[in-house]
Parts: C-alpha cells; structure tokens; sequence
C-alpha cells in the first residue's frame, strides 16, 4: 500500500506547486505594473491671486447671510500657494493623428470596473450649491438636495447630450436625476430664484478623473500606463492650456506621475 501513498502524496505535491504557480501567475497579471498614479497641481498663471469676491445677495437675505456674506465661487485660489480649486481634470486617449482610427477606451484596472457608489450629492444647504464642481460616472445617479428651509429651483442645462430640467424643489425635498451622459460638455447648475447661485456637473464615461483641492491638486489612482493625454477645464477660461484634446502625458507603470505646477492663465479682457 505505501506506493499509493506515494502516489497520492505526489499528485497532491503537484496539484499544490500547480496552484501556487496559477496563484503567482494571477498576481502577476494584476501586478505587471501596468498602472499608475497621476497627480499634479493647477496653479494661478497671473500676477498676484484674485481677490475674494462677496455675492449680491438680494433676497431671503436672514437665511442665506446668516452665517456671513457668500463669497463667489468662480475664482478660488489658495494665496499662499496659487493653487486653483474647483479645476476638472480627467485623462483621454491620445487624438487619433493622419487618418487613423479612433484610439480605443481607456483600460478600466479591475478594482474600478464596478461603480462602488450609486447616488453623487449635490445640496444647497445656505444658498450656494454644496459642492460647487462635481464629477460623476456614467451609471451614477444626482441626487439634488434642499436642506434649506426655503424653496429653491434646479436648473440643470448640459446642451444636446444632457437637455436638463428646471423643477422647483421645495424645502427640505430632494430629486434624483438618472441616465446623466458622458459629454464634453459641462453641466450648468442654477437657481433661478436666487440668481447668485451656480454649479458645474461632468459626466464621464471612465473613472480617471478628478476636481482640485483647495490647494489645486488632484490625484488619479489605478490610472493606465501609457501615453495619453490630459484634459483640464475650468468654468472661468475654459480650456486650460487652451486645447481640448488637453496635454500629452506619460503615465509611469507601477508608480507616480507627478506633473508638478500646471499654469492656468486668467481670462482675456
């Protein structure tokens, strides 16, 4: 009997290397380096930093000033730094070049092929909308709050790709808005009775995208390596760097691409 056993402990020896090498090859494959991180920082390209700009606020003004004046949000920039907020940024194939094909989609890294939140947040607690720029993924729905005790009205406009709608959202109410398409062009956000107030949607059909921090840096995780190129838009000067095919950038496998200071010039008078 003790040559079955060797047998048996033989095949079981083998089927054991067999799925240690399957499990090596797998983490190999997940682990080829053929992802990276891309981060940066969109800074002020003019002399000096804009001042902050209070808002006109010309009614309902016990609820909206009562935690003082609305500061408009269009031009926000860090004056230690020079670094821009509320900037959109997102990673594109390169633009096909002498007749060729189309570049194919980005490559999606496994661990972001699923949507991991289904509703993205747009409130107006105070009489500005909470966050001001926001980006989402194509499958995620808006969910547009009124936390104030006062009506308000959501007029979302995104051109021919995303028509919008302008309901009245009473005190306290909410509405969802699904089936937003990814477009090149933006979403504008308003409230008509309160003039003062605005909002910028993105939709993208991709996860490689992001909106600067109060100090005008974003980060891309898990973003394919590779040449592409970056988009960067802001709702004062349009196209940074004025191109809408965006900047060409090489993403490094396996570790950080850092862009360093992205100038974004001011508006032309």
């Amino acid at each position: 009997m003790r040559p079955v056993i060797n047998h048996i402990e033989a095949l079981v020896l083998v089927l054991g290397l067999g799925a240690l090498t399957a499990g090596s090859g797998a983490l190999a494959a997940d682990d080829k380096g053929e992802w990276g991180v891309l981060k940066g920082q969109v800074i002020w390209g003019g002399k000096g930093v804009p001042k902050a700009v209070p808002l006109k606020v010309d009614k309902d003004q016990d609820h909206c000033l009562q935690n003082g004046p609305l500061i408009n949000e269009e031009f926000v920039v860090n004056k230690d730094n020079k670094g821009v907020r509320y900037v959109f940024v997102w990673l594109t194939p390169a633009p096909a070049t002498g007749g060729k094909k189309p570049a194919p989609p980005l490559p999606i890294h496994p661990s972001l092929k699923d949507l991991k939140d289904k509703e993205v947040v747009l409130d107006q607690p105070n009489c500005q909308f909470v966050p001001h720029v926001l980006a989402l993924r194509k499958g995620q729905e808006l969910v547009v709050k009124n936390s104030a005790p006062i009506n308000h009205n959501v007029n979302y406009q995104g051109g021919t790709d995303n028509p919008g709608n302008n309901p009245i959202l009473p005190a306290g109410k909410s509405i969802t808005v699904k089936d937003l398409k990814p477009s090149k062009t933006p979403i504008s956000v308003s409230c008509n009775i309160h003039g003062w107030m605005k909002a910028w949607i993105r939709v993208f059909d991709h996860p490689y995208f992001a909106v600067t921090d109060a100090d005008g840096k974003f980060e891309i995780k898990n973003a394919p390596a590779g040449d592409f190129h970056m988009v960067i838009w802001h709702e004062g000067v349009g196209w940074v760097k004025g191109n809408k095919n965006g900047i060409p950038v090489k993403v490094k496998a396996g570790g950080e691409t850092d862009l360093g200071k992205v100038e974004m010039e001011p508006p032309k008078d």
